[in-house]
């Protein structure tokens, strides 16, 4: 069997199913820097367009696992972790790490930067100021075991292929992929040493997979791969129609969840989706009976403060401010120009183009368009109105962060394009669509 990076890339390009040796073979090139970052591109480009066995994609998860560490713990409690296939202020991670940890739970929870129109919870973590988002592996697991969850981005240690997968696929056009999403987010969370993983799949207008039929071939996909590798995994498909969090931009959706932790401001949508998660992860770490039990023990966790305490002790013991639940204003990032958009007309909002309102904070410098592009963490969108509100000439749909005038102008023009305003009532929709679980080829 040749071992060419081309030739196996031509092999997939023709639709050809690739050994398991030839998977290892690409990956371990892409760690070492023998395969080049175009090559890179290019078998990411064939396998969206070609696609992968399952066979292969847990060939490629794997081979991504081993390209570093693999962690192995030994806590007085299970180990367990919730992923997310990316939103629009979904910044559920931030709060839920913690409400699992004050039930008993560790949370070692390795995350990752932007992926096209969302935003990544590495990214939010780096507007807290002194927060070392990318720690040493012996600081994750003190903080781990000392506070009860640690919100990390990758270290080299853990699964570095994928690292450099990832930012390719973001500007590729390859985020898309179904293989590639299986395989990246299940790759570091096997290197994590998980007992037990929650996965939440987006649906809808502001999702990657907008069909209800992608994100559940989504959430098989990964159900099937993690239990075939030795990991519990259960997934939720959730409703992504509508930003989830009242803010989309990454020192905003921070002051967000510090909100949420402190009892501030909690949208009823976001808590739906994060005590639903909490929930499943409580249940599949045998810390809860059922699922009902799990809401209860996680709405404890939450309205006693617990979760509050240690969120702030995981901030603290990762470098950054003590005070950060007390005053979150003297420490985050703020953008120069903070501006209403108002309706046209008033009424009430019918429908949101949410991925849009995603890509407006990515061209206001709240995210990338190349790897190398650096961050404004003080903009974005924030009091984001939701499908069903009233909004009116005192009412905004949202208001703008910018750097500038014109950065703040254009963005108002996006937003007034995504939202959709009349005069019906709009149904609420279910928050979770459905829940997959023990999937078999």
């Amino acid at each position: 069997m040749t071992m060419l990076p081309q030739e196996i890339i031509r092999r997939k390009r023709d639709g050809r199913t690739l050994a398991d040796e030839e998977i290892s073979f690409l990956i371990e090139g892409l760690t070492r820097g023998s395969v080049s970052e175009g090559q890179a591109a290019a078998f990411a480009m064939a396998v969206f367009f070609r696609g992968l066995s399952v066979q292969e994609r847990v060939a490629l998860t794997r081979a991504m696992m081993r390209s570093g560490s693999v962690l192995e713990w030994d806590l007085p409690g299970p180990v367990l972790d919730k992923h997310s296939t990316g939103g629009v202020g979904d910044t559920v991670s931030l709060p839920l790490a913690p409400i699992v940890a004050a039930c008993g739970g560790f949370v070692p929870m390795i995350s990752g930067r932007g992926l096209g129109h969302t935003g990544g919870t590495l990214d939010k973590l780096d507007s807290i100021p002194g927060y070392v988002s990318q720690p040493d592996i012996a600081l994750f697991r003190r903080v781990t075991r000392e506070v009860g969850c640690a919100v990390i981005g990758q270290t080299a240690d853990l699964a570095p292929a994928d690292k450099r997968l990832y930012a390719i696929r973001d500007v590729t056009g390859t985020v898309e992929s179904l293989d590639l999403i299986t395989a990246s987010i299940l790759s570091k969370k096997l290197a994590a040493g998980l007992q037990g993983l929650v996965m939440d799949v987006k649906a809808g207008s502001g999702a990657f997979m907008e069909k209800t039929d992608d994100a559940r071939d989504l959430a098989r996909s990964l159900v099937l791969v993690a239990n075939g590798a030795g990991l519990p995994t259960t997934a939720l498909l959730t409703d992504m129609n509508e930003p989830l969090a009242s803010a989309a931009g990454n020192g905003l959706e921070v002051a967000y969840a510090v909100a949420y932790l402190t009892g501030a401001h909690r949208r009823s949508r976001f808590h739906g989706v994060t005590m639903a998660l909490a929930a499943e992860m409580l249940v599949l770490g045998g810390l809860a009976s059922d699922r009902e039990d799990g809401l209860a023990r996680a709405e404890n966790a939450l309205t006693s403060g617990r979760a509050a305490e240690i969120f702030a002790g995981m901030v603290k013991a990762l470098g950054g401010p003590g005070d950060l639940l007390e005053n979150p204003s003297a420490h985050l990032p703020r953008a120069a120009v903070i501006r209403p958009v108002y309706p046209e007309r008033p009424g009430i909002v019918q429908a949101i183009a949410t991925r849009d309102l995603g890509v407006a904070v990515v061209s206001l410098g709240g995210g990338r368009t190349r790897p190398e592009d650096e961050i404004d963490h003080g903009v974005g969108l924030d009091a984001l109105a939701t499908i069903g509100a009233r909004v009116d000439g005192d009412t905004p749909l949202a208001f703008v962060h910018a750097r500038d005038d014109s950065a703040a102008d254009a963005a108002a023009r996006a937003v007034l394009a995504a939202y959709r305003v009349g005069e019906e009532v709009q149904p609420e929709r279910p928050l979770v669509i459905e829940r997959v679980e023990d999937e078999k080829p």
